[in-house]
């Protein structure tokens, strides 16, 4: 008689992998290790165009990991507002072809003791490709945003055009926001770029808006919405950005004035 062979159980990650360096360990215990492999398959081919607008975060953790392949000058956008109640992580890794195109535009947003973040990995593998990541964070209490970036460069990636672009934006000192661009560039006929910052909300407006008689709430909200939008100024469906803008800002409603 044969004996059945038990396979060991996959281990969680830890924070020493630089993916998972500010990830929420435990509440990725609650999602169970069986998400780790369960990665959504994104495939286009040659020329073809794709969007998708993401709404994710409930009261219970997500895990949300998308494979993406472009063919030669294929497009993908990809937007999204994350805003859970609980552990929200969104992983995208990309492969791009010749020509190919990747846009991204994210916003973690909210409060609590809750990390919301985006990890992406983009690949240029041939020449030509170009790719744009915007993402904005907005949190209060001792809430985290992350925004782990990756951009890896080919030898034979020539004419590459990557970017990525980060802004944080902490309604109170117990809030924080973290940005970690990586970029590895084998190629030397490049263009390949990152930013990051994090601050406050301009009390100079505040004060402007104040005396023009808007509420505080009101205030913040504009404030906010300014901010948050840059992610999704290259979404040019409307329904959708109003959908997406609107995600965000129904979080706002718990921060603090």
């Amino acid at each position: 008689m044969t004996e059945a062979t038990t396979l060991p159980t996959p281990a969680l990650p830890t924070r020493r992998d630089e993916a998972w360096r500010y990830a929420d360990i435990d509440a990725l215990g609650r999602i169970g290790t069986d998400a780790l492999d369960n990665w959504r398959e994104v495939s286009l081919d040659a020329g073809e165009t794709k969007r998708e607008c993401m709404i994710v975060g409930s009261g219970a953790p997500e895990l949300h990991r998308i494979r993406v392949r472009l063919g030669e000058g294929a497009r993908l956008e990809l937007f999204a507002s994350n805003a859970g109640g609980d552990y929200t992580r969104v992983e995208v890794e990309v492969t791009l072809a010749r020509g190919a195109h990747f846009e991204f535009g994210g916003v973690t947003i909210g409060g609590g003791d809750v990390t919301r973040e985006f990890v992406t990995t983009v690949r240029h593998d041939h020449p030509e490709a170009t790719s744009n990541q915007t993402v904005r964070a907005v949190h209060w209490d001792t809430a985290t945003g992350n925004f782990l970036g990756e951009i890896k460069v080919a030898k034979d990636a020539q004419k590459t055009d990557a970017a990525q672009d980060f802004k944080g934006l902490l309604l109170e000192a117990g809030a924080s926001a973290n940005a970690v661009p990586q970029l590895e560039i084998f190629a030397d006929d490049v263009k390949c770029a990152h930013g990051a910052t994090v601050g406050e909300l301009d009390e100079t407006a505040r004060f402007y808006m104040a005396a023009r008689g808007l509420s505080p709430e009101l205030a913040q909200r504009l404030l906010v919405q300014a901010f948050i939008a840059d992610a999704f100024v290259s979404l040019d469906d409307e329904d959708q950005h109003a959908r997406l803008l609107d995600a965000a800002l129904a979080a706002l409603e718990e921060a603090p004035r």
